[in-house]
């Protein structure tokens, strides 16, 4: 039973923080994706907000490590902490698009 609330509370605990990824995101991701990341300030940058949370960290993540390959990306994600790639993804993700709908 104890395993199982442990296993429930993991994914709060990973959660990264939104007003610290806002902060992040209007130093480092607002010049082509836009302040909440639905504003993109070219057709080949993606809309960011609405994205899930999970897709949002690995594609950072892979950015940063190099398994996915763009250089201003790569770039960009090299700075990054772990905890900084959570808050960014938070924020994104709690943003409201129109990609879809928000549950």
């Amino acid at each position: 039973m104890a395993l199982a609330a442990l296993a429930l509370a993991l994914p709060a605990l990973a959660a990264g923080n939104a007003e610290a990824g806002k902060q992040k995101a209007a130093q480092i991701c607002a010049a082509c994706h836009g302040p909440a990341g639905d504003k993109p300030s070219a057709p080949e940058n993606p809309i960011l907000a609405g994205q899930h949370y999970d897709y949002l960290v690995k594609a950072l993540r892979d950015y940063k490590s190099g398994k996915r390959e763009n250089p201003i990306m790569k770039g960009f994600a090299a700075s990054l902490s772990p905890q900084e790639i959570e808050n960014l993804a938070a924020w994104f993700s709690s943003q409201s698009s129109g990609l879809h709908s928000q549950r």
